[in-house]
């Protein structure tokens, strides 16, 4: 598992770990990472140019330490001193070892930028000097190597007010931080490498973290010889209409290929038929009033993908949320949900899946405002509605009160196409009809969800219905040997 920090839980632990080291330690343990991640992107480090981008902080005196390393194995190093002032010893070191000041100019010439600009404690937009220099080494053609943040976001949220740094690679020091998992910053921050400075034994709980393979292959059932379909989890689905029938049939798939032991699918005649069609497996009762007495036991439900939002719908998501058992709520169910508030007062979990307009919705919140800080908003909304939420975009996280958020890291542009969140319902709500909690099931989903997209796509448009179909090859990829090991822990490194 991956564990990310706040500005403040990092700076504490700096200082508790700098009390135990000679002064000027932590630093040079930093430059002498930033300095070997640099040198592994360059290659051949003799003759090449490195333009160091030095702020006031502790960030430009990592990097001139780390440009007076690369200075010393042939680079030409220059560096840009952008702060109303400068690490000295770090200056004086770059100079003996043969780097020297140079003009704004130089970026145009690089063929590596190193962004030490500004640190983890910078908040709000870049000032001038800074920002210009930012939106200068974007549109040079050098690479982009991030000091810890790209200068620009904010290391707590991933947050970006204006301009902001593009790094090819970021090396932040001593732990991951929450920023640098969750978009926009994720965007800004591209490959993340960590470098170990000590860090670890003064850290506390994460304010974050994102799984990897090996942990969701750790919570996935797995049908022993004494199951069956009632032991593996029966599953009620209830959505589509008469206007978006498709949507039953994704959520339905989405169950099926998701593990459920038996999906009993309820809704009205024109889904019923889709329904029926396309998913043989599954028990299907049509309802001609918005009744569950005829559907049978279920042990969670899935509310909400294509089932309008009229007094019909209302009736039903209000007998479904009558229920004493899970529920997950989706699309028009979370539309009827924001109108009446009273619907989510019950003693059994909920867990909502909205994007960021459904959650606007939901607490009043500005759409913008929700894309630009989403670790807040999901949290915000936990706290506020008293469920467990899973907010979908560009960074999916999931948040519940008195927990870690969870970011996911798998997924692909592709999958903003129609349909595919219906999938998603589906497979989250079988995660969850088989045991999972709802913080468990939300996570394990979007991560099994992500990684379905990757394999339809493949670099190419795909479709809702190509996303479930993958589901099984997802599940496959995270079992691996009897060893334990899987073929997917590597996933959360990947850019997403």
């Amino acid at each position: 598992m991956r564990t990310a920090y706040t500005a403040g839980q990092i700076r504490a632990a700096e200082h508790a770990l700098m009390a135990t080291l000679p002064e000027g330690t932590l630093m040079q343990r930093a430059a002498a990472g930033l300095a070997a991640a640099c040198a592994d992107l360059l290659g051949r480090v003799y003759g090449t140019r490195v333009v160091l981008l030095v702020g006031s902080g502790d960030n430009g005196g990592d990097a001139l330490y780390a440009g007076e390393r690369l200075a010393r194995r042939g680079a030409r190093v220059g560096a840009v001193l952008a702060g109303s002032k400068t690490h000295e010893a770090g200056l004086r070191a770059l100079r003996e070892a043969g780097g020297r000041v140079v003009e704004a100019s130089a970026i145009e010439g690089a063929d590596l930028i190193i962004d030490g600009l500004v640190g983890i404690g910078a908040s709000g937009a870049l000032r001038e000097p800074y920002a210009r220099l930012a939106e200068r080494a974007n549109a040079a053609g050098g690479t982009i190597v991030a000091v810890d943040v790209p200068s620009g976001v904010d290391a707590g949220s991933g947050r970006v007010e204006g301009a902001a740094v593009r790094a090819r690679v970021t090396v932040t020091m001593g732990a991951y931080k929450t920023g640098l998992l969750v978009d926009p910053g994720a965007s800004c921050a591209g490959r993340v490498e960590l470098v170990d400075i000590g860090l670890a034994p003064h850290l506390p709980e994460p304010d974050a973290t994102a799984l990897t393979g090996g942990d969701v292959a750790a919570l996935l059932p797995r049908p022993g010889n004494e199951s069956d379909k009632y032991r593996r989890g029966v599953l009620g689905v209830a959505a589509g209409g008469d206007l978006f029938t498709g949507a039953a049939v994704l959520a339905v798939g989405g169950a099926l290929r998701g593990g459920a032991g038996l999906v009993r699918y309820a809704g009205r005649a024109a889904p019923v038929a889709q329904v029926r069609a396309h998913w043989p497996e599954a028990v299907v009762t049509q309802l001609d009033e918005p009744c569950l007495d005829q559907v049978g036991r279920v042990q969670a439900w899935v509310l909400g993908p294509g089932l309008g939002t009229g007094d019909w719908a209302h009736e039903l998501a209000a007998a479904v949320l009558g229920s004493d058992v899970p529920v997950l709520i989706d699309a028009d169910g979370l539309t009827l949900v924001a109108k009446d508030r009273a619907l989510l007062r019950r003693a059994a979990p909920v867990l909502i899946t909205p994007h960021a307009g459904e959650l606007a919705r939901l607490i009043g919140a500005d759409r913008a405002d929700i894309e630009a800080a989403r670790l807040a908003h999901a949290r915000r909304a936990a706290a506020e509605l008293g469920v467990t939420v899973l907010l979908k975009g560009s960074t999916t996280v999931v948040a519940e009160e008195g927990r870690p958020v969870r970011v996911n890291t798998t997924g692909t542009p592709w999958l903003a196409t129609g349909g595919t969140g219906d999938v998603l319902s589906g497979l989250a709500g079988a995660l969850l009809v088989q045991g999972l909690s709802c913080y468990d099931a939300a996570s394990a989903g979007a991560f099994l969800h992500g990684l379905a997209g990757r394999l339809a796509a493949g670099g190419a448009p795909l479709a809702a219905a190509d996303v479930a179909t993958a589901i099984p090859a997802a599940v496959r990829a995270l079992a691996g040997p009897a060893s334990g090991k899987t073929a997917l822990d590597h996933v959360p490194e990947l850019p997403h």
